[in-house]
């Protein structure tokens, strides 16, 4: 029986000080149209990734085209994490994630979906 591919509000990275620790101290990589920001935490959450999601106001000027954005990637996370999810369990590892879309159009599901397991590919290198 395959995993149930769900988002809980527990795998949202919402915590103020992890954010502010992730901007100064994490790592990241560009992957067209995304920047990555990672590093790994000690946080006790029973996920092993926890993941924010970004979609800068600055090239999107109204809310529904940002929110549409960020329903997309969250729903290709949400599909392609078992890979993710399983490469950290069985490191015992934590990490917390902010994917930043920077591209200046809007994608679709189709592209978006690929890019996303294109950087989750590059998570697992460099974790």
């Amino acid at each position: 029986m395959e995993p149930r591919q769900t988002f809980k509000k527990g795998e949202r990275l919402s915590s103020r000080l992890t954010l502010e620790q992730l901007m100064e101290k994490g790592r990241s990589f560009a992957y067209f149209p995304f920047r990555v920001i990672w590093m790994e935490t000690k946080t006790e959450s029973v996920f092993p990734a926890q993941i924010a999601i970004s979609v800068p106001k600055r090239n999107f000027k109204r809310a529904v085209d940002r929110n549409l954005l960020k329903r997309r990637i969250r729903e290709a996370y949400r599909k392609s994490k078992p890979v993710l999810y399983d490469f950290l369990n069985e490191g015992n590892k934590k990490i917390a994630v902010l994917v930043v879309y920077t591209a200046k159009e809007k994608l679709d599901y189709e592209a978006v979906s690929g890019k996303i397991n294109a950087v989750i590919e590059r998570l697992l290198k460099e974790v």
